[in-house]
């Protein structure tokens, strides 16, 4: 199971938008890694999971959520492996069936790969996720220092 923590940023009825905690991509080399060098260049923009929630919860509050582990390796076969895998396919189709020049062969490649993203990118809406609750946190008081103590 995958955890994450997030903040409840708005409430619309039952519903409850989630942010999560922006983490660094690595904090050990200071900025001058490849990771955080895109991270700056592409933004880090915030993203809402919208989440229906049982019991009432306000803005503010935290939430533990759990993700079930086989749902990220099927997107990732989707994803990553079928365009490689149709590109392959395609170029070697070209290549051994039809028996046509590389530069076709080359364009066949590309054109299976953008089939594989069609259908890697149609295949990843419907899966669907298993998201539970593992915790609803109770609301914490900011601690203030009171002169004297």
């Amino acid at each position: 199971m995958i955890e994450q923590t997030l903040t409840v940023v708005s409430i619309e009825g039952a519903t409850a938008h989630l942010e999560a905690q922006q983490k660094q991509a690595c904090e050990g080399c200071n900025g001058r890694c490849g990771s955080q060098v895109f991270s700056k260049l592409f933004g880090t923009a915030k993203k809402n999971f919208p989440y229906r929630f049982e019991v009432p919860v306000v803005v503010g509050q935290k939430v533990t959520l759990a993700l079930d582990d086989s749902h990220m390796v099927k997107h990732a076969f989707a994803v990553y492996m079928l365009p490689l895998v149709l590109s392959l396919v395609f170029a070697l189709v070209a290549a051994e069936v039809f028996s046509v020049p590389e530069w076709l062969q080359i364009i066949a490649a590309i054109g299976g790969g953008f089939t594989g993203f069609g259908i890697a990118k149609s295949r990843v809406k419907s899966l669907k996720h298993d998201v539970k609750v593992i915790k609803i946190h109770p609301i914490s008081l900011p601690l203030t220092q009171i002169d004297g103590d």
